[in-house]
């Protein structure tokens, strides 16, 4: 009896693996096509997009920087810079404090196209969750909370 029990847990934990897989992909494909769209909107490639939603809120940023927050070697970082100075949307400048460093910085046409897209996401977010009624929200974000700190967790077993 024990083991019929322990063979259904696995046959339950099986599943719902197989749920999981299946359901990030579908929500990494959403997230890609989403990238692709903003892509073609806004006529830059995807790398560049990404490069430029890193500013964020910061007023500069190295290749250096850049590189590890993309997860993409440096020599990849610089051709995608470089489309993006061409845009005019970044300029490259010396840092005061240490003339070896280039600085990174959004002009203001960089500024402009990143709070642009920063609303079309903040829109989409928006959407998506007026689709769910407050209760779901509420679960939905507090499972993708759980999500993320579990993931996390398995992230520190590797190391």
């Amino acid at each position: 009896m024990n083991n019929n029990r322990n063979n259904t847990i696995d046959m339950l934990l099986d599943y719902q693996i197989k749920r999981l897989q299946d359901l990030i992909e579908e929500i990494l494909q959403c997230c890609k096509g989403q990238a692709s769209y903003l892509s073609s909107k806004f006529d830059i490639p995807e790398a560049e997009l990404r490069c430029l939603m890193l500013f964020g809120s910061e007023r500069y940023l190295t290749a250096k920087s850049i590189s590890q927050r993309l997860d993409v070697a440096k020599s990849r970082v610089t051709k995608i810079i470089n489309g993006l100075i061409q845009k005019e949307m970044v300029e490259s400048i010396i840092d005061p404090k240490d003339a070896r460093i280039k600085l990174l910085t959004l002009t203001q046409e960089g500024q402009r196209k990143s709070q642009e897209i920063v609303a079309i996401i903040a829109d989409l977010h928006r959407k998506l969750l007026l689709e769910l009624d407050s209760e779901q929200r509420k679960m939905v974000l507090s499972c993708l909370e759980a999500l993320r700190s579990g993931m996390e967790a398995v992230k520190k077993q590797r190391v």
